[in-house]
C-alpha cells in the first residue's frame, strides 16, 4: 500500500537533522531542468506567474538562483521534516522512531511541483512551485505537461513492491492531477474527511488537510498494509462511515469541533 500527500508552502530549514538515513530525490535531474527555466524569470515575472506578493517573489527568485547540487545535510533537509502546514501539523514526525521512518520511506510519497514524487527522507532545498503553476518549459505550458507520465511511472514502480498494489490518495486535487489514474497499476482509494453540524455533513478544508496528515501518521505508526486496516482510523474523533462511502472513495466523519475561544 502506497500513500500520496501534497507538499506544503510553509517550510522550515532551520530544524536539526533527524537521527536517520536520508536520501536524494530520484527525479532531481528533472528538478534542475525546471530550475534552469525559473532562473530566467525576474521577480516581477515570478510575482505575476505565481500570484504571490513582491516579498515572496523576491524570496523565491533568490531561492532559484541559489539552488545547487549536490544536496547534503548542510544545504537541505528531509522533506517530511521541512514541510510545515496544515497537513504536516497532523504528522508528529518528531516522535517517529527510526523504524517508523524506514516504513514511511517505503510507503509514503509527497507529490511536488519541483521534485516530482518525493520520499519522506529525500533532501530538498527551499522552494515554492505549486503544481498548478503555468510555467512554460521544454515539454509544455505547465507543470502537468512537464511531469507527464513520470510521477505515475514512479508510483507504479513503488506499487510493485507493496504487499497490496493500492494507492491511498491523501493529496489535494491540485497535486493528484499530476497522477494518471488510468495508468496506475493497482487500486486507487480516495479518502475524504467530513464534519457534521446541525444535521449537515461537509468537507471543511482546514480540518480535512490536518486529517490527511493524521491518517498518514496512523498508517505509518501502525504499519498498515491493506485498506481494511485504514477503517480503524479514529484519531481526533473521526470514524469510517460506510453509509457515506463507496467502493473507491471512503469517507471518515465526525461531529464538527467547536471553535476554540481566544
Amino acid at each position: 500500500m502506497l500513500v500520496t500527500l501534497s507538499p506544503s508552502k510553509g517550510q522550515d530549514f532551520d530544524i536539526p537533522m533527524p537521527d536517520a538515513e536520508y536520501s536524494v530525490p530520484a527525479q532531481l535531474d528533472q528538478s534542475q531542468i525546471l530550475i534552469d527555466e525559473l532562473r530566467d524569470y525576474a521577480p516581477p515575472q515570478i510575482e505575476t506567474m505565481m500570484s504571490i506578493s513582491e516579498n515572496l517573489a523576491n524570496l523565491n527568485f533568490e531561492r532559484f538562483q541559489q539552488f545547487h547540487t549536490p544536496f547534503n545535510t548542510d544545504n537541505a533537509r528531509p522533506a517530511l521534516f521541512a514541510f510545515k502546514g496544515d497537513v504536516y501539523s497532523g504528522i508528529d514526525s518528531a516522535t517517529f522512531s527510526k523504524d517508523d521512518l524506514v516504513y514511511a520511506q517505503d510507503h509514503l510519497r509527497i507529490l511536488s511541483g519541483l521534485y516530482g514524487a518525493l520520499r519522506p527522507m529525500d533532501l530538498i532545498q527551499p522552494y515554492r512551485l505549486e503544481m498548478k503553476t503555468k510555467l512554460k518549459n521544454p515539454r509544455g505550458a505547465n507543470l502537468y505537461e512537464f511531469w507527464g507520465n513520470q510521477i505515475t511511472d514512479s508510483l507504479n514502480a513503488e506499487l510493485e513492491k507493496q504487499q497490496e498494489a493500492v494507492l491511498v490518495n491523501l493529496a489535494s486535487n491540485e497535486y493528484y492531477k499530476s497522477v494518471k489514474p488510468k495508468q496506475v497499476n493497482g487500486r486507487i482509494l480516495n479518502i475524504d474527511f467530513k464534519e457534521t453540524k446541525d444535521g449537515n455533513t461537509r468537507i471543511i478544508a482546514f480540518y480535512a488537510k490536518k486529517a490527511r496528515g493524521m491518517m498518514a501518521d496512523f498508517i505509518i505508526r501502525n504499519r498498515i498494509e491493506s485498506p481494511e486496516g485504514i477503517q480503524d482510523f479514529d484519531t481526533a474523533g473521526y470514524q469510517y462511515s460506510s453509509a457515506l462511502s463507496t467502493k473507491d472513495k471512503w469517507v471518515f466523519e465526525r461531529p464538527q469541533p467547536e471553535p476554540v475561544s481566544k
